[in-house]
């Protein structure tokens, strides 16, 4: 199997390719610099993964040049990674439920790592757009996320809380031409990953 290291963002595409070609971006056309990017004729390349994205400049991508070669990848998982992959499936399904007590808690303890020593009035309450929800009720922005989704931002407050707090309250850095709601942007991140990573497909036996 070869293997094509590009640096890359994924923008999903509508409709998947009607062939499983590997990625469009061949090794001549990948930089020889340090930077490692892309030349620029070739700014976009497509990778056949399902669901199906174009690759642009700035993360790092491996495109598997072989139909079906996440599956093979799978088949050669130890038993520990293999377990480790049951048991994210697993999660992936959970979805947020806001009648649960231990995901009411969760979403308090989001509350509480980004906000310390400000009290929330309510499960659903405006100050949750402070944090960047749609609404009041955040439990209706997980979506198809999941329970992991709000997990993955409450790891993040917890444990990285100087960038938490620095992107939350957009310090530093370039500002983008459009804004964004921080909280559901961070549901999408962790959305998009389970789809470019192609999770759900994965079937290890």
């Amino acid at each position: 199997m070869r293997v094509v290291r590009i640096s890359c963002v994924g923008t999903r595409h509508l409709s998947p390719p009607s062939s499983a070609r590997g990625c469009d971006a061949h090794s001549d056309d990948v930089s020889a610099s340090s930077a490692g990017l892309i030349n620029a004729d070739a700014e976009d390349a497509s990778c056949s993964s399902t669901p199906s994205w174009r690759i642009k400049k700035s993360l790092t991508c491996v495109c598997f040049n072989r139909k079906r070669a996440y599956e093979r990848i799978c088949s050669n998982l130890t038993p520990l990674q293999e377990e480790r992959l049951k048991r994210l499936r697993k999660r992936m399904k959970n979805y947020f439920d806001a009648s649960r007590p231990d995901h009411q808690d969760a979403l308090r303890a989001l509350w509480s790592a980004t906000y310390p020593g400000e009290k929330l009035q309510d499960l659903i309450s405006d100050q949750w757009k402070n944090m960047g929800w749609q609404g009041k009720d955040p439990s209706t922005d997980f979506r198809g996320a999941g329970f992991i989704s709000l997990e993955n931002l409450l790891f993040f407050a917890k444990t990285f809380s100087t960038s938490f707090q620095r992107l939350l309250k957009k310090q530093g850095g370039k500002r983008a031409a459009w804004e964004y709601p921080f909280a559901v942007a961070g549901v999408n991140i962790t959305f998009m990953i389970m789809q470019m990573l192609d999770l759900e497909a994965c079937e290890c036996p």
